[in-house]
């Protein structure tokens, strides 16, 4: 069984590299913007070091990032949590915010898609030679 002494160990900003899989630039990083703020304290040769709870609020970061959110998005859900409350809510905004960009980008791209696919439908290899003069690409250029 894990002692108290052990889980309240700090961990050197290596160690935290090492556990996480995230680069110490990263992590130092994110402590000077405040995303680590409550888990970092400084030695007396002002070396960081970082409570256990650092693993798991880099963990929630990292997975947050992968969901798309953004380092402010981040922040703001982790200030809800740092006084005391629980994000959720801050956070289903913020994913059904970037869901609806996702969803706008989609219809953008089918949009172009289906523009791009009008144009090479109808490529020509040699256009008209009237048209060639006034044009750089008359395949993408109408007159």
């Amino acid at each position: 069984m894990t002692s108290v002494a052990a889980t309240n160990k700090l961990l050197k900003i290596g160690e935290v590299a090492e556990r996480t899989g995230l680069p110490i630039k990263t992590i130092r990083y994110y402590d000077e913007i405040g995303l680590l703020t409550p888990t970092v304290e400084r030695s007396e040769s002002r070396y960081r070091l970082f409570r256990p709870s650092v693993l798991n609020r880099l963990a929630f970061i990292k997975r947050s990032q992968a969901l798309g959110l953004n380092l402010r998005e981040i922040q703001q859900i982790l200030a809800v949590h740092d006084h005391g409350e629980l994000p959720c809510g801050e956070v289903k905004q913020h994913l059904e915010a970037k869901l609806a960009d996702i969803t706008r980008q989609i219809d953008a791209l089918q949009t172009l898609q289906t523009e791009l696919q009008g144009i090479l439908s109808g490529w020509q290899e040699q256009p008209a030679a009237d048209r060639i003069q006034k044009t750089i690409c008359p395949n993408i250029q109408r007159l």
